[in-house]
């Protein structure tokens, strides 16, 4: 099958600072001159941040690991989990419609995704929320049929199971994944034939289902700040022969940090202070983890929407009415509100959106009003079918 670029592409591409950091990490995995190796992981690691991959980001990874555009470009099209076209900005649906689970009736979800999404996959909705592909068998063929809607499968599915899942996905609302039937794991669908004893109470959920559910981003973009960098291999008590091998200077990120580190210390010694020195944390991505901890600000709160209306709160992506209606608690009930936040806001937002961490830096809430003050509700609309913003 041939694969394409899309014809309408973003001016540029840049991963975020932590996702930068990440990137470099991922690169002293391997020998000088080998650095090659890790384009899989930095196209789907941008692919994660923007939804999909586009001619800037294919770009990006190539000038950031010295290969010709065409060679990246062959990696991108050849491989199918990456995406050459946007993706809807709440979710994409993978209907998987192999064997076990078109038995199991996989034809029939496609159809819900034809009605509700697009007829025809790849394409995004109306609204540019959805998109939806079939894909091949994702592994839960004993919990046929199912879809993978992003990090998370969902299994035992039927038509309304499906329709109110993304239903619920549109109005931002973190779906439970797992069997729709309730099974634990992978167990008959009339119930356990053996193992039928515990040493103790049962749980609810498998691990999988119950770390989605407490994390509660598995549709979130990635933008490098959801987990501490760790970069196991760079540690010098595990150098052995392939650290020995794979040992590279660090970058001008981890340089430019551990001067602004040191700088900091020493300022603190002339003070006449002891210095404690922090854990250490890895390149931009521990900068910015330390930063949103430690400058987080509570935005400034109306009372009351001004002339007793608020604005449409849910034009900005992601937001649906549970988190507006949390968001009128808080209160915000303004574009401008949203658009004059900072760094400090945004962490703040982000530790106290019960239920829904991370949303307001992950979906860049901030950018997003930002174009509706400063474009226009219809501009926005418009860069907003495919991602540009």
């Amino acid at each position: 099958m041939l694969r394409r670029l899309h014809a309408t592409q973003p001016d540029s591409f840049a991963f975020t600072p932590a996702n930068r950091a990440w990137a470099e990490a991922q690169i002293t995995k391997y020998p000088e001159g080998r650095q090659a190796s890790a384009v899989i992981p930095l196209l789907f690691r941008a692919q994660e941040q923007e939804g999909w991959l586009t001619k800037p980001a294919i770009e990006y990874v190539a000038d950031l690991l010295d290969m010709p555009y065409i060679r990246v470009l062959e990696v991108a099209s050849f491989y199918f989990m990456f995406q050459l076209q946007p993706t809807g900005s709440v979710a994409h649906i993978q209907v998987c419609g192999t064997t076990s689970c078109m038995i199991m009736g996989s034809e029939n979800l496609i159809e819900v995704c034809k009605r509700k999404i697009s007829h025809h996959p790849h394409a995004l909705s109306a609204d540019g929320k959805f998109s939806w592909e079939e894909v091949e068998c994702l592994g839960a063929c004993a919990n046929a049929p199912m879809a993978q809607i992003g990090k998370d499968y969902f299994e035992d599915l039927t038509e309304a199971g499906l329709e109110r899942l993304i239903d619920d996905l549109a109005a931002g609302k973190a779906p439970v994944p797992g069997s729709e039937i309730g099974r634990f794991g992978a167990e008959p669908a009339t119930g356990l034939t053996s193992c039928t004893t515990t040493s103790g109470a049962r749980e609810a959920q498998n691990g999988s289902v119950a770390r989605a559910v407490a994390v509660g981003d598995g549709t979130r973009r990635i933008d490098g700040t959801e987990v501490r960098l760790s970069a196991p291999w760079q540690v010098s008590g595990q150098m052995g022969a392939i650290g020995l091998m794979t040992a590279r200077p660090r970058s001008a990120v981890q340089q430019q940090a551990a001067a602004e580190a040191a700088k900091a210390a020493a300022a603190a010694e002339s003070a006449g202070g002891t210095s404690t020195p922090a854990a250490p944390v890895a390149g931009a991505a521990g900068k910015a983890a330390q930063t949103a901890e430690t400058a987080a600000q509570k935005p400034l709160a109306l009372v009351a929407p001004r002339d007793g209306k608020a604005d449409e709160l849910q034009k900005i992506e992601s937001i649906g009415p549970a988190l507006e209606a949390l968001l009128h608690d808080l209160g915000i009930f303004h574009f401008d509100q949203i658009a004059a936040w900072g760094a400090g806001e945004i962490a703040w937002m982000d530790g106290n959106l019960k239920g829904f961490p991370g949303r307001a830096s992950g979906d860049r809430w901030v950018v997003q009003a930002k174009i509706i003050v400063e474009e226009g509700l219809d501009r926005f609309l418009e860069r907003a079918k495919t991602n540009n913003y």
